[in-house]
């Protein structure tokens, strides 16, 4: 047994209280307290505490110091059951203490992980240009349950997918690389592939772009492809230079007969 000597508020935190006790050796600084665990437990000066007390308000001022952690980090943006939980192990939290603090978080509905899954999705497909399978792994990998992300994805519907690859596609298109129109159309897949989008969305979106390179601007891209090509093999010469360019052309997703065209300009420059 011990008793209670003495209880002061700490002056960093006008929130928490420091507790001294008496073991039979004097007056010493035993443990720190919330205000809510010293009302719960009505510590006051003169009061016994056996070891299981002491262990009980122990461990409800653990979880007490953890719910405010946790309110802390929810107060920047909402989170999902398993963001609070690692938030919480980083700090060293034992696991009964966490399942106390999220028993309580999820009463109070500060946390909802269907709620979260579906804010989620609205936000990302009304600000970013990520797709569904993006958006789906991101949930995924903040805890939240396949039957909640299944739902929220609902909010993400196929028409608005296809208007936001399309929006994608055309910018991307535009910017008029010195590439054939076959290799961007390549590279956009991939792109679109990257930020989550499905392949028929990708292929209805990209037919939907009406941007299709004007003759004179594929031409200038196989200039430029060309004159690399050239650099490359400048070593080689008639029909064997000539085959090495058109191979290298071709892959560059040249058409025959532009390559033929350019060689033929090359030619004659």
């Amino acid at each position: 047994m011990a008793i209670i000597t003495k209880i002061t508020t700490q002056k960093k935190n006008t929130e928490r209280f420091n507790v001294f006790l008496d073991y039979g050796k004097g007056e010493e600084f035993a443990f720190s307290v919330d205000s809510d665990v010293l009302i719960k437990f009505q510590l006051k000066k003169g009061m016994e505490l056996d070891d299981f007390s002491f262990l009980e308000i122990q461990y409800q001022d653990d979880i007490r110091k953890a719910y405010n952690l946790a309110i802390n980090y929810l107060a920047r943006r909402m989170r999902t059951e398993k963001e609070i939980r690692d938030y919480l192990s980083q700090k060293e939290t034992d696991d009964p203490v966490i399942d106390e603090v999220i028993h309580k978080l999820t009463d109070q509905r500060y946390i909802n992980d269907e709620e979260f899954a579906l804010a989620y999705v609205r936000t990302q497909a009304n600000t970013t240009d990520k797709g569904p399978d993006l958006i789906k792994l991101e949930l995924k990998e903040r805890g939240i349950a396949e039957g909640f992300w299944i739902q929220a994805l609902g909010e993400f519907p196929l028409e608005q997918q296809i208007e936001k690859a399309a929006k994608i596609s055309e910018k991307f298109l535009q910017k008029g690389a010195k590439e054939s129109l076959k290799i961007q159309k390549q590279k956009l897949e991939q792109m679109l592939l990257r930020k989550g989008y499905s392949f028929e969305v990708i292929h209805i979106a990209i037919d939907e772009t009406e941007v299709d390179k004007a003759d004179d601007e594929e031409m200038e891209a196989i200039r430029f492809q060309g004159e690399k090509a050239d650099r490359k093999f400048s070593r080689y010469n008639g029909f064997e230079y000539k085959q090495k360019m058109k191979q290298t052309l071709y892959r560059k997703g040249f058409s025959m007969e532009l390559i033929e065209r350019y060689l033929a300009e090359k030619e004659n420059s």
